[in-house]
């Protein structure tokens, strides 16, 4: 396409449409060149009437600036639904088949496969296994991207495809209000790791693709680019609490009225020699190498150190009158969530809890939730010394008075994703809503002294009518992140 026929068609598909009336046009869903069945949310200022008299218009604003202001109409805020969820996981790649395996208390921790770490102190780990990835991503790019990267895409289509967005209704979406927020934690380490292999050889040597598929926003920006979304597209990268923070941010472009749909969560895929070992300096990982299975144990008195898992969660979240109109199923209701800072330490938590519980309370206020409605809280629970305990007092100091609180941790199964952890316990907080059952924490068989077992899931998947579930996420340098789901009430 020519300069001159590019900005033809960018003015083109700036002018208004015949169907505007009143200075008003309607923001939404445009299908086949018309408007949608379903287009949905606010108003904006017809083009053709911020002409005429401009320059009049400029100077009265000029010299009588308080008689031109005029108040911003009160909006009804908009509600976010999640109506899709799409996971890669060492315990399944289906939303269902990954739950029922928590549910039957099944670990997906074992001997790393990847690489050869007989010398390593650590030598387990959460690995994925058995990814098909045909169907989801091209082979060409499959065999070119980071691990983080395929994790991501697939997650990411696999979610479209259970909110129901088929290739008929991806037609009919207004591209330039639905967008991607997914990020990572660590990013592309293997394509990283094997660049600088390749530059002890020679610079030359060095992948042309190695700088674009190291960096944490490419994957989120591949898969805007292959759906053709053009609304918000970027990743944050906040350590383990990195999920969190991309939902509650892609849930604000909805509630603002700046996107409709948004793809949201986190990818990583950091077993690998560079990982293992980076996190084996921080005397951050379990060396139960002698019974992988045992080894992730939140709670448990014997617990030492978190296992590496890897993996990505994604989530389709909706302004909830755009999902009904195109007849989503809605799967729960994103309700807030907040971030706070420790300002403490680069690796260790606030010893007093103070800035999870900040975070916590902070969640509540912003979502305007009562406190006595948590009755259930998928902990960031990591299986460390500190943190475990940590966060289960600043639960306690929020939520103390309500009996019918449940706490569990989807790591004792599964390990910790860091930068996905969220976004897969998102989906797991999800699906618990869905079928009424909360999942075990395994491998608790000596709890720690300074805890309430009648708080803590026990061995056993339990029932639970969730009233609203709390998801919280946690990461070196402090960050905490809090974010709220409730069934999906009309």
């Amino acid at each position: 396409m020519t300069s001159l026929s590019m900005a033809s068609s960018l003015v083109a598909a700036c002018m208004p449409s015949s169907g505007e009336k009143d200075g008003l046009v309607k923001d939404g869903l445009a299908c086949r060149g018309g408007e949608s069945g379903f287009s949905v949310s606010g108003w904006r200022m017809n083009p053709r009437r911020r002409g005429g008299n401009r320059a009049g218009k400029a100077m009265a604003v000029a010299l009588e600036p308080e008689k031109v202001a005029t108040k911003k109409p009160v909006m009804k805020q908009r509600r976010v639904v999640v109506t899709g969820t799409g996971v890669v996981t060492p315990l399944g790649h289906e939303p269902d088949i990954f739950y029922n395996n928590l549910l039957d208390g099944v670990s997906g921790i074992s001997e790393i496969e990847t690489f050869d770490c007989k010398d390593f102190p650590t030598r387990i780990a959460g690995e994925v296994k058995s990814l098909s990835t045909d169907g989801w991503v091209a082979p060409r790019l499959a065999n070119r991207i980071d691990k983080f990267m395929l994790y991501l895409l697939t997650a990411g289509k696999k979610a479209l495809a259970d909110g129901g967005i088929t290739d008929e209704v991806m037609d009919c979406l207004n591209k330039t209000r639905c967008g991607v927020l997914i990020g990572s934690a660590m990013g592309g380490l293997k394509v990283f790791s094997d660049a600088l292999e390749a530059l002890k050889v020679s610079c030359k040597k060095i992948n042309p693709f190695s700088v674009p598929f190291t960096t944490t926003n490419m994957g989120s920006a591949i898969l805007a680019l292959d759906l053709g979304w053009m609304g918000p597209n970027y990743s944050i990268s906040t350590a383990c609490a990195t999920s969190n923070y991309c939902i509650l941010n892609a849930a604000n472009h909805i509630i603002r009225g700046e996107a409709d749909v948004m793809l949201c969560g986190g990818s990583d895929a950091a077993i690998l020699p560079i990982g293992v070992a980076g996190f084996m300096a921080c005397r951050a990982l379990s060396q139960r190498n002698g019974d992988p299975t045992k080894a992730s144990r939140p709670w448990d008195i014997t617990r030492d150190g978190f296992v590496m898992g890897e993996g990505a969660g994604v989530l389709i979240l909706e302004e909830l009158e755009h999902a009904k109109k195109r007849g989503a199923t809605i799967h729960a209701e994103f309700l807030g969530g907040s971030f706070t800072s420790d300002a403490y330490h680069l690796t260790e938590p606030h010893p007093e809890g103070t800035g999870i519980a900040l975070c916590i309370e902070k969640a509540l206020a912003q979502s305007r939730v009562p406190r006595e409605d948590v009755n259930y809280v998928n902990a960031h629970a990591t299986s460390t010394l500190a943190g475990d305990l940590r966060e289960y007092q600043a639960l306690i100091r929020c939520f103390g008075q309500n009996p019918e609180l449940k706490v569990n941790s989807t790591k004792s199964m599964i390990g910790h994703l860091l930068g996905a952890s969220g976004g897969v316990e998102a989906v797991a907080t999800i699906q618990a809503i869905k079928t009424g059952w909360i999942h075990p924490n395994i491998n608790l068989e000596n709890p720690d002294e300074a805890v309430d077992t009648k708080v803590l899931a026990g061995p056993k998947k339990e029932r639970l009518d969730i009233k609203v579930a709390l998801s919280n996420s946690f990461g070196f340098g402090g960050h905490n992140s809090c974010i709220l789901f409730a069934p999906y009430q009309p």
